[in-house]
């Protein structure tokens, strides 16, 4: 069965522009939820993308909803693809890369796995994905969907989610909760350097994280009893 569902409305330029200078790491210091499976790794290292989560279903051998998306995506998505646990077929290749690139895509997160990984660098298209492989889906219009709620590395991404991803991570996020990750993220990422300076100082990170005081709060509840 294939289901087609209206594309999503993009997030805000925004609430995009704030979420792109947060590092997924430093969200990763407050918040446990949102966060595809590490082993979803960049072919392209060193770039960061943000954009709105188109999602796609395309099972095992059939892939043809990659190619029907392809004529429905905005400059700024950032396709999601739920391959339902499959892990010996490539859902893309140079062909759909060089499409996508085309078509404005910002960026492809794969939940399993591709091929031409040269292409991928060649057109410069940032793709995350668990790996290459040389058998590849076919376009058999039997199964299928878009736009439709889709699991991603463990994570439940719904159309329309905002997602963060870089070299350290994939992070998505409903549009709603960018404002407060950001007040919260960004104050961090701006001591950090500050932090640095007293630790070549020599001040002891313990001290200034804090860890030393609950560690020896701890010792001291433990030896209470």
């Amino acid at each position: 069965m294939i289901r087609i569902n209206p594309m999503p409305a993009q997030v805000d330029r925004r609430l995009l522009d704030k979420l792109a200078q947060i590092d997924p790491v430093t969200i990763g210091h407050f918040r446990e939820w949102g966060f595809i499976d590490p082993a979803v790794r960049p072919v392209i290292t060193g770039r960061r993308i943000v954009g709105t989560a188109v999602t796609v279903i395309t099972a095992a051998i059939d892939t043809s909803m990659i190619p029907y998306v392809l004529g429905l995506v905005r400059p700024g998505d950032v396709l999601v693809i739920d391959r339902l646990g499959d892990r010996r077929h490539a859902c893309m290749g140079g062909v759909v890369a060089l499409a996508a690139k085309v078509a404005g895509v910002a960026g492809v997160i794969i939940d399993g796995m591709a091929c031409d990984f040269t292409e991928f660098i060649q057109y410069d298209l940032p793709v995350w994905c668990r790996g290459e492989a040389a058998l590849t889906g076919k376009s058999l219009a039997m199964d299928g969907a878009i736009n439709v709620p889709v699991c991603c590395g463990g994570v439940a991404v719904m159309p329309g989610d905002a997602v963060l991803a870089d070299t350290g991570g994939i992070f998505v996020i409903a549009r709603d909760e960018i404002e407060e990750i950001f007040q919260t993220a960004l104050p961090m990422q701006q001591r950090e350097p500050a932090r640095l300076e007293q630790l070549r100082a020599g001040e002891k990170l313990g001290a200034l994280s804090g860890a030393t005081a609950k560690v020896e709060a701890a010792l001291a509840a433990q030896g209470k009893h």
